[in-house]
């Protein structure tokens, strides 16, 4: 059997399962195992919503015999208020939150697909979402280059005080995040399922090019000023960086690479 098969049945299983608990509405899955299942891989997983009638979650989320029926649970996280993380025995692993029909008008999700509902009880059209989704794309380098420029500067001078964690994040964090956000007006981006809540979500596919420059911006905790040069000249390479900047970053970067680490940049 397919990993897609097999996936695909365990969620069919559990939609069966729900259906024997009369406080269960509907199942539908989302990611990989919701509209978006031609992407489905070894790696792929169980993530999905389960709607229960008013006033009758919480029993779905203490008790999850409804899982456990089709599979004994290898483990089980509750990291939210709403559901669970788990792992099958056989290796399927999973994440779900419960939800009411009223909760779904608030709730963040998009490319649902309903598995199993109760007849004439919910619209399938429910498992599409509601809710505007985040911004998570810029609109114009301006910010973004500014705003990596500004991080270079202030994460140099960190990581010369011995700050070398807030250094990382100044560099090799933030900048980054904020040039994903902007790979859509640099470059064509091939259609293969964009994630409307991360940027990074198949970079390598969507951004080929950029995904083969991105390892020298990102050379570890030890490379901070090294990834800080190949950002600048990316940056440089994109937009017309201040060359004041550009001149003050290049002497800080030179300082850490020079700089023989003591006591103090412990």
């Amino acid at each position: 059997m397919t990993v897609e098969s097999l996936l695909l049945q365990r969620l069919n299983q559990i939609g069966e399962s729900l259906e024997r608990k009369e406080e269960a509405l509907a199942l539908f899955g989302l990611g990989s195992v919701g509209v978006e299942t031609g992407r489905i891989d070894e790696f792929s997983d169980l993530d999905f919503f389960v709607i229960a009638a008013p006033g009758r979650k919480q029993s779905l989320i203490d008790r999850l015999d409804w899982l456990e029926d089709i599979c004994p649970l290898a483990y089980q996280f509750k990291n939210c208020e709403l559901g669970y993380k788990f792992l099958y025995e056989d290796g399927i692993y999973g994440e779900f939150a419960v939800f009411e029909p009223a909760e779904l008008d608030s709730a963040l999700y998009t490319g649902g697909r309903m598995v199993w509902k109760r007849p004439d009880v919910l619209n399938d059209d429910i498992a599409a979402g509601k809710m505007p989704l985040p911004a998570i794309r810029a609109v114009s380098l301006d910010h973004v280059v500014g705003e990596a420029v500004t991080n270079l500067y202030v994460g140099l001078g960190r990581y010369l005080r011995g700050e070398k964690m807030s250094a990382f994040k100044f560099i090799q964090g933030y900048p980054i995040d904020g040039l994903m956000s902007v790979l859509h007006i640099l470059k064509p981006e091939i259609n293969y399922f964009p994630d409307p809540f991360g940027n990074e979500r198949r970079l390598e596919s969507r951004f080929p090019g950029f995904s083969e420059v991105i390892g020298n911006m990102l050379q570890g905790y030890d490379k901070t000023p090294e990834s800080a040069l190949h950002l600048l000249e990316f940056l440089e390479s994109i937009y017309p960086v201040n060359p004041r900047m550009s001149q003050e970053i290049r002497k800080l970067a030179e300082r850490c690479l020079s700089k023989t680490w003591g006591r103090e940049g412990m």
